[in-house]
């Protein structure tokens, strides 16, 4: 029923570095968000509370760069190539989402919810075809 690290690290094609920042980003947005949500903190902007997901963003982007310049050294050209471009779309989608989803946040009129939406809907398509491909 759930999914080991081997096959989500797999299946998602980042590392299990990635994975750590990843959640330790949500945990702090989640208890950023609760904070905001119940008047704790009801002066903050919803681009301060979901800073910590751009952050990672950041972080991952950051280290996928690292990766990138390591394996072209050591003359590894097109797994590094492939890795790149997969890292990259996953992370530009996520930061899509998170860009439209505080856009929405901020002026609920503005944006549809199906726009907003639009860039996990490709992701997930996205990972269901390296799924698929991989087995």
């Amino acid at each position: 029923m759930f999914f080991s690290l081997r096959e989500l690290t797999l299946w998602l094609g980042v590392t299990i570095l990635e994975v750590f920042v990843w959640l330790t980003a949500l945990l702090v947005t989640l208890v950023l968000v609760v904070l905001r949500v119940e008047g704790v903190m009801p002066t903050v902007s919803w681009w301060v509370v979901l800073s910590p997901m751009f952050i990672a963003d950041a972080l991952n982007t950051y280290f996928c760069v690292i990766v990138l310049i390591r394996m072209y050294l050591d003359g590894v050209l097109k797994p590094a190539a492939l890795r790149a471009l997969w890292s990259f779309s996953v992370l530009t989608l996520g930061f899509t989402f998170k860009f439209l989803l505080c856009r929405k946040l901020m002026e609920p009129s503005q944006l549809e919810y199906s726009a907003v939406m639009s860039p996990v809907f490709v992701l997930l398509q996205l990972i269901l075809i390296r799924a698929c491909h991989l087995n």
